[in-house]
């Protein structure tokens, strides 16, 4: 398991109705600084909807790019979902909530599943693409830092800690997005003390009230 790639970018507005975004990343050599918040040289335009500790580094396995371009017919590469680290070697259903790697001089932890967003389609012109992510359960996941230091292109990552065996990132995508009436298993994920509080939140609520939030505006815009 190793990074093949490591992107950053900075939030700038883009076509003639112009939208801000730091979906556009560039491939950076290392060693790059792993910081709480970001890598370094990198940053997001919605902080209410992404970044923050808990959204740290965007993770996307490298695997899925082939398929994603037969699907589409585009030339996919990498850093293309505007992921931080394009990764080999570990996939959704590899890895779960709460996993801690050594990579680099940094460690890093699952925090929670990437939930695709309207800006993935914008940023390719296919109106569907979030969807289809979604879908597949092909969406990545986002990294908390634990401790800062350095990574570079081609470091391996090393598991040195792995406390829930229940909740992959995989399973964590079908309870939210299509077992979402299961409600038992909602307040259960959200329990995982290691689960992103935005997660954690909405998992709660959702086994409280026995509703199903609307992700029509995530996806759509």
């Amino acid at each position: 398991m190793n990074i093949t790639s490591i992107q950053v970018g900075l939030p700038r507005p883009f076509g003639t109705k112009a939208w801000n975004s730091a979906i556009f990343k560039e491939t950076v050599s290392g060693p790059v600084h792993v910081g709480k918040i970001n890598l370094a040289g990198d940053a997001q335009a919605d902080l209410t909807h992404h970044g923050g500790p808990d959204k740290a580094i965007c993770v996307y396995p490298q695997e899925h790019y082939r398929s994603w371009k037969k699907t589409f017919d585009l030339d996919f590469s990498s850093g293309d979902f505007g992921e931080n680290f394009t990764t080999q070697g570990m996939m959704e259903s590899d890895v779960y909530i709460g996993d801690v790697f050594r990579i680099g001089s940094a460690s890093v932890q699952i925090s929670q599943p990437r939930q695709p967003c309207w800006k993935l389609a914008k940023r390719w012109d296919v109106r569907q693409l979030p969807l289809h992510v979604q879908n597949r359960g092909w969406t990545g996941w986002y990294f908390r830092v634990i401790e800062e230091g350095k990574v570079c292109a081609n470091d391996d990552f090393d598991l040195i800690e792995r406390s829930n065996t229940e909740w992959s990132v995989a399973k964590a995508n079908e309870l939210m997005h299509h077992d979402k009436t299961n409600w038992a298993a909602a307040a259960e994920l959200a329990d995982c003390p290691s689960l992103s509080a935005n997660w954690r939140a909405t998992l709660r609520h959702r086994a409280k009230k026995r509703r199903v939030e609307d992700s029509s505006k995530r996806l759509q815009g």
